[in-house]
C-alpha cells in the first residue's frame, strides 16, 4: 500500500490482519501504485525519484529498486499479468494510452491509440485480456481488449464515469 505518513508517498507492506506494517521505500520522492509480480518476489511501482513519474521494479522486501522506463512523460498505474507482462498508462506519445512491456524493459508495445485518455489497465487472470478505462466516447467507460491491443470492445455505456476495472 501507499502512505504519506512519513511526509511523502512511500510504499509499505503489511500482513492481512494489519500487523507487520513495514516501509519498503525511502526515496525522498513520491513512490506509489505498487503491484506484486505473479510469483510475489518483485513489486512494480511508480516513482518520481528520477524527476518525473516512471516505472520501477524492486524486490518484494524493498531492496534493489531498478528503473524500468525512461522518458520525459508520465508512466503510471502498472499491473503485472500472470504471463509476466506489465501493462501501464503513459503519456509518452502526448496522450494517456495503454502500453505493455516485459519486466526487463524489452518488447514495449503501445496497445491503444486515441485522442482521449486510456487509463487504469487490469489483466484477466489468464493474461489474455486487458480491461481499461477510456474517454473516447465523451466520458470514461470500461473497455476490454486482447493482450496485443486488438479487439477493443466497450463494456459499459452509461452517463457517469466508469473507471478502474478489475478482471480477476
Amino acid at each position: 500500500f501507499t502512505s504519506d505518513r512519513d511526509g511523502n508517498l512511500e510504499i509499505y507492506v503489511m500482513n492481512a490482519n494489519g500487523t507487520g506494517q513495514t516501509r519498503l521505500t525511502n526515496s525522498g520522492q513520491a513512490d506509489f501504485n505498487p503491484a506484486f509480480s505473479p510469483d510475489g518476489t518483485k513489486i512494480i511501482f511508480t516513482s518520481t525519484r528520477s524527476g518525473n513519474a516512471e516505472l520501477w521494479i524492486m524486490n518484494a522486501n524493498g531492496t534493489s529498486p531498478t528503473r524500468l522506463t525512461t522518458n520525459m512523460a508520465i508512466d503510471s498505474g502498472a499491473v503485472w499479468s500472470s504471463t509476466n507482462r506489465i501493462a501501464f498508462a503513459s503519456r509518452r506519445d502526448g496522450n494517456l494510452e495503454i502500453y505493455a512491456i516485459d519486466p526487463n524493459g524489452a518488447n514495449l508495445a503501445r496497445l491503444t491509440n486515441n485522442t482521449t485518455p486510456d487509463i487504469n489497465p487490469d489483466w484477466s487472470a489468464d493474461g489474455t485480456k486487458i480491461a481499461f478505462s477510456s474517454f473516447r466516447d465523451g466520458n470514461f467507460e470500461i473497455y476490454v481488449m486482447n493482450a496485443n491491443g486488438s479487439g477493443q470492445t466497450r463494456l459499459t455505456n452509461k452517463a457517469g464515469a466508469d473507471t478502474q476495472p478489475d478482471l480477476r
